[in-house]
């Protein structure tokens, strides 16, 4: 009699299951048959004629993952709960992005993109294109993108658009970290563009940034001087000397990015190999008061060479072309 009862539960337990493996109260139905199995234990005798699953004589689970298909069917044991499964109890990812059907929460992620736990695209950046797809990680927030998502730059000054305050930068100029032109001398023209960009304060300029002294030398080149003065046969620049030093100083710290030679020149009077010292003595001279009194003027930028009486612009048989003989010369080299 006790055989008969055992056979008539294991009998109704396997009729339930087989009939409606899947049914809604799947778990709670399969908690109730393992808890009807363990109450009975001489039933596990039967195990072996309980076909199609002989191989479970523990007769205590079934469908351990509980996808509704049974262990010993199941190709695919411990699939997640939740999940979509084939008829082998393997899941379905219907969009191939490692998360199955049932738990994905973004069903139709496009390929290649990168998603998380729930099978939704991620955007590290947050510029609206997904990891994966982004051709540019790391998109500084804010910035617009295109469909790659790369950042653009319209006005190419190396701060991208939707970050960038001033758009519409002039090719060339220097801009601070907001996208905008920068003006260190305030004299309107942009820096990269500014020619002159230490040009003092009040100082009218042209489109270049240079005042028009300083745009003259640029064009021509060259400074000639006859006004900077010396002790006779000294290198000692003589007091009224500094207005004009002051004039050219002013004039080649707005070009402190060129190099200029400071030429010193002598008439033909006195020894030759005299003239040529004292002329280089007070190209020196010169240079060191540009270099005392004007910052933006570098030592590197500078060279002072002297050429005596090698170089004459007018007669030395008069005292007026000895004079224009006489003469500094600033000219840019580089």
């Amino acid at each position: 009699m006790k055989l008969f009862v055992s056979i008539l539960v294991v009998a109704t337990l396997v009729l339930s299951f087989s009939v409606a493996p899947a049914s809604a109260g799947w778990q709670e139905k399969a908690e109730a048959r393992r808890a009807a199995l363990a109450e009975k234990p001489d039933s596990k005798a039967l195990c072996p004629i309980l076909a199609p699953w002989p191989w479970k004589c523990g007769c205590a689970d079934f469908d351990s993952d509980g996808d509704g298909v049974m262990d010993g069917k199941d190709q695919c044991p411990g699939t997640p709960l939740g999940a979509v499964v084939d008829k082998k109890g393997c899941p379905v990812d219907s969009d191939k992005d490692g998360v199955p059907d049932g738990i994905d929460k973004c069903p139709n992620t496009p390929a290649g993109m990168k998603v998380d736990a729930k099978g939704c695209p991620v955007d590290s950046d947050k510029d609206g294109v997904p990891d994966g797809v982004d051709k540019c990680p790391g998109t500084p927030e804010g910035a617009t993108v295109d469909k790659d998502g790369c950042p653009s730059d319209a006005d190419k000054d190396g701060v991208y658009d939707g970050i960038d305050t001033c758009p519409n930068t002039p090719a060339g100029a220097k801009v601070d970290a907001k996208g905008c032109p920068m003006d260190s001398d305030k004299d309107g023209v942009f820096d990269g563009i500014d020619k002159c960009p230490n040009t003092p304060a009040g100082a009218k300029v042209d489109e270049t940034g240079c005042p028009a002294e300083v745009k003259a030398f640029i064009d021509t080149g060259k400074i000639v001087s006859t006004k900077i003065l010396f002790d006779s046969g000294k290198a000692t620049l003589k007091p009224e000397s500094k207005q004009e030093l002051d004039a050219i100083g002013a004039v080649l710290a707005q070009c402190a990015d060129m190099k200029i030679e400071i030429a010193g020149h002598t008439d033909s009077q006195g020894a030759d190999d005299l003239n040529m010292k004292l002329s280089e003595e007070r190209a020196a001279a010169v240079r060191d008061y540009i270099l005392k009194n004007f910052s933006q003027c570098k030592p590197d930028f500078f060279v002072a060479k002297g050429y005596g009486e090698t170089k004459p612009v007018a007669t030395n048989a008069t005292a007026e072309g000895r004079q224009q003989n006489r003469r500094v010369e600033f000219s840019i080299v580089k």
